[in-house]
């Protein structure tokens, strides 16, 4: 490492701002958190594969109108990305009132998925199948009672940020970290779908 580049160096190694190899550390902190987080995911996704196939007479309670429920889910999860995105480039932009208008519209989605993920578990509990009705339930309810508290307490920081971000307290570094968080739950989504989802419809 040249002089230069060890005169930039802060406290404990890292590269401080005006550095090429600089990164915020807001962001840093974001992405140490996504990266644990997966890894929390993964290991339950395997840990339900496993069941799964382990399980000779596992529960298939998802028909063809359920399916077009995950789907449509799943088409808010992804148009609730669109719109992160838009906040974040229109932030950068310097146009505050157009990302508000993105951020709470990726609140509305994200709140509109949750409505619909807690319609489809009442279904479900009208089928009798339950957290406590065994091992489907159980890890049915847990992965997607999992994700659901991170697309609420996403939809939370959104508002957070939003009332900040137009008050002049956050800057647009802190829509687009945020953003990061948002895009990670909706991805986890594309892994619980056809794990969960797909795999479990009945024939």
């Amino acid at each position: 490492m040249s002089e230069s580049e060890m005169a930039m160096l802060g406290h404990g190694g890292m590269l401080m701002e005006g550095s090429p190899y600089s990164i915020p550390s807001r962001k840093l902190t974001m992405w140490l958190f996504i990266i644990s987080d997966a890894v929390t995911f993964g290991a339950i996704l395997f840990a339900y594969g496993y069941l799964r196939v382990a399980t000779p007479d596992w529960q298939s309670p998802f028909n063809s109108a359920s399916i077009i429920n995950v789907a449509t889910m799943t088409f808010v999860l992804i148009t609730s990305s669109l719109t992160m995105l838009g906040a974040v480039d229109a932030s950068k932009d310097g146009d505050k009132p157009k990302a508000l208008r993105f951020l709470g519209c990726t609140m509305v989605l994200g709140l509109i998925f949750a409505g619909l993920h807690i319609r489809e578990w009442f279904g479900l509990f009208n089928q009798g199948i339950k957290l406590s009705s065994g091992l489907f339930g159980q890890a049915f309810f847990s992965i997607t009672g999992l994700h659901l508290l991170h697309v609420l307490i996403g939809v939370v920081a959104l508002a957070v940020v939003a009332r900040k971000y137009s008050s002049g307290s956050l800057t647009p570094g802190h829509v687009e970290t945020t953003g990061l968080y948002w895009h990670f739950v909706d991805l986890v989504w594309m892994f619980v779908v056809p794990l969960v989802y797909l795999t479990n419809i009945a024939r």
